[in-house]
């Protein structure tokens, strides 16, 4: 994985958008050990502390756990999943929502111009 972060966003909070990533597209699976604090900060060469943070506050959320002395392990509750599926989903398309209001864009033309698009496209 190449890591390029953005200046706008905490590094510990994008280190957490991309493990909820790696999660929702199966590269991360319930029961998976996560590598270490260290692994990682040497890997994406950021503090461990950065990357402390982050698992601390993956763990707050219930995405992953720890086991003294085993490690960090990726949840095992199959919900877990398809609620940052959600969360990331919204998230999407709130920014989306606001860029064509921001455009003067109404509902209705937003709703067709991604009909067209989805057809368009074929996604």
């Amino acid at each position: 994985m190449g890591y390029n972060f953005n200046e706008r966003t905490p590094i510990y909070q994008q280190i957490i958008e991309e493990i909820k990533q790696q999660i929702v597209t199966e590269k991360l699976m319930g029961g998976d050990k996560m590598p270490s604090v260290r692994e990682l900060s040497q890997e994406m060469d950021v503090n461990p502390n950065t990357v402390q943070r982050a698992y601390q506050e993956l763990e707050r959320q219930n995405i992953t756990f720890s086991q003294r002395g085993m490690g960090t392990f990726v949840s095992v509750d199959t919900g877990i999943k398809q609620k940052i599926k959600c969360e990331m989903a919204e998230s999407i398309l709130l920014h989306f929502a606001q860029g064509m209001k921001n455009l003067g864009i109404g509902k209705e033309e937003i709703i067709k111009s991604v009909t067209e698009y989805l057809e368009r496209e074929e996604i």
